[in-house]
């Protein structure tokens, strides 16, 4: 399995984490939640460091260009990813969380 990493440096960009909310709730979760070769997909902020970004867990590497095709990222920020990192996956553990499962978690999708 390899580990993604993406992020943007939203400094450059009139985009924000607030901002890039309504993309998540209202098409990005669904869209790769369908995407073949991908376990999974976490998308992260930093308002105060105008970070952005995303780790991904895929099958094998066969499987990254679909982010590629399926994301709008690109598009609503206005730029492509201020960092791109492959790793191999060493491990892996779920502890004791008081949440069931992980779909579902996150600011954009409270409401």
């Amino acid at each position: 399995m390899q580990l993604m990493l993406v992020a943007w440096d939203l400094s450059d960009s009139d985009a924000t984490p607030d901002s890039l909310r309504p993309y998540l709730r209202d098409y990005a979760v669904d869209a790769f939640s369908t995407m073949d070769g991908m376990r999974l997909k976490a998308w992260f902020s930093n308002a105060e460091r105008q970070m952005w970004g995303a780790v991904y867990l895929w099958d094998g590497p066969e499987y990254v260009d679909g982010c590629f095709r399926v994301s709008r990222s690109i598009e609503l920020i206005g730029y492509p990813p201020t960092s791109v990192y492959m790793f191999d996956l060493e491990a892996t553990a779920e502890g004791k969380s008081v949440h069931e499962a992980l779909s579902g978690l996150g600011l954009a999708l409270e409401t």
